[in-house]
């Protein structure tokens, strides 16, 4: 039995979630999201709680259960106060900056790296080796982060890159004499 899907989803408020047949919408101060449901699962409201419930005990509707209700939990939390994921850029001359909806990144190559934020996410640069990704969508959010991520992954020797804010790089012994 699922552990994670036992507990109710807490619907906070300034939130209004419906459920109609086979979807969940949830609207909040951060826009609307729609999530459709898997045939193995219902949601259920009481009151100011939202519960998953497996439609039999099939194996695949017990495995539904628990990541149906994660998707639920991520859909309520992002209306209402949405994910942020952050970026730091380490290296000499390394940096970053915003104009407009696109994201100019220095990382050492000879170009620019242009990078256009899809709709919905906001990107800002408090510092030059600071960027940080905010949005509704917590798997767009980390699509983006990844992404950016990509263009320049940290290197184990010195370091040097685009990592996670907390990110713990293995750094490596250099070539001895």
């Amino acid at each position: 039995m699922s552990r994670v899907g036992k507990n109710p989803v807490v619907i906070p408020s300034g939130v209004d979630v419906q459920i109609s047949s086979g979807e969940v919408i949830a609207k909040g101060k951060l826009g609307e999201q729609r999530m459709a449901l898997s045939q193995q699962v219902r949601v259920e409201r009481e009151d100011n709680n939202l519960r998953v419930v497996p439609i039999d005990q099939s194996k695949l509707a017990r495995t539904h259960w628990g990541t149906y209700r994660s998707l639920v939990n991520n859909l309520v939390q992002g209306v209402s106060v949405g994910f942020t994921i952050n970026l730091e850029i380490h290296g000499v001359g390394y940096r970053a900056a915003v104009q407009g909806q696109e994201l100019i990144l220095q990382l050492g190559f000879s170009h620019e790296i242009k990078f256009s934020v899809p709709l919905g996410i906001t990107v800002k640069c408090e510092k030059p080796t600071l960027i940080s990704i905010h949005g509704a969508n917590k798997q767009i959010v980390g699509q983006v982060a990844s992404k950016i991520r990509s263009f320049r992954p940290p290197e184990p020797y010195k370091g040097k890159g685009v990592r996670y804010e907390n990110e713990y790089i293995l750094r490596k012994e250099g070539k001895k004499k």
